[in-house]
């Protein structure tokens, strides 16, 4: 199962190279060795019908199952953390039945993590969430005496943009999100608490960074290189970019600010 969303200071994140947030994740490989095994299986008690004959649990065969499909992985030179998975799959999923729960729950869960971490694979951001603390020293990091318009890659829920409408008004607040449930929390939110704010569905990729005196990121190491030549083709002279935690490989900031566990960098443009 996936973890629950991350909250800061995300340490082991930061840490991490861009080489662990791997260029994509092989959903259809994983299927693909999973139908292998299965086919593997099959054939065995095809080859020795002896097989079938001995009373054996699903457990057994689910077990089975999974070392066939680990060992298939293994050979095909798949990343090494999808062992473990490749061969816990169907007996967890066989565990899981044992409890007699009805499919609904699975469909359910399933559902959920899809509505949170959707688009994960592509992207190679997982879903982090801004402490309070944080998004008070970016209100603080804000330009002062005028109005301004200020964007929160990834918005996630839109705490921090209801945190900063709250605490700078006379700002114009737009953020994008693309997993659904967050992206519809977000939406609400600013709808019931600041008319200042708006969230957008969609990718980064595809938005003109050009408009914004400020861009505000929470991404992950895979991400930043990209939003760095982003922002050097898009954004205004004298705009900011802040990126929480996350440096651009080889390009020092400007200014780096703690805000509790984590830090706030800044390059400006």
């Amino acid at each position: 199962m996936l973890p629950l969303p991350s909250t800061e200071p995300a340490a082991a994140a930061v840490a991490a190279p861009e080489s662990a947030y791997p260029a994509r994740v092989p959903l259809w490989q994983a299927g693909a060795v999973q139908a292998g095994a299965l086919l593997a299986v099959l054939a065995l008690t095809t080859v020795v019908p002896a097989a079938v004959a001995v009373n054996t649990d699903a457990m057994t065969w689910a077990l089975l199952q999974g070392i066939v499909a680990a060992a298939l992985a293994r050979v095909l030179g798949v990343d090494t953390w999808w062992l473990p998975i490749h061969a816990l799959f169907v007996p967890g999923l066989v565990w899981a039945l044992g409890f007699g729960l009805p499919p609904v729950y699975a469909l359910a869960a399933f559902c959920l993590l899809a509505s949170l971490y959707w688009g994960v694979s592509r992207t190679r951001v997982p879903l982090f969430l801004t402490s309070r603390v944080a998004a008070q020293a970016v209100a603080e990091l804000l330009p002062q005496g005028r109005s301004f318009s200020f964007l929160d890659l990834g918005c996630g829920p839109g705490g921090v943009l209801a945190s900063l409408a709250r605490a700078r008004p006379a700002g114009r607040y737009h953020g994008i999100e693309s997993a659904p449930l967050p992206f519809l929390l977000a939406r609400l939110r600013a709808a019931l608490t600041a008319r200042s704010c708006r969230v957008s569905w969609g990718d980064f990729c595809d938005l003109d960074l050009g408009q914004y005196d400020v861009v505000y990121a929470y991404l992950s190491p895979a991400a930043m290189a990209e939003l760095w030549h982003k922002a050097r083709r898009e954004m205004r002279c004298g705009s900011l970019l802040i990126s929480n935690s996350f440096a651009i490989p080889g390009v020092p900031p400007a200014q780096s600010v703690e805000a509790g566990g984590s830090r706030l960098l800044l390059w400006r443009m």
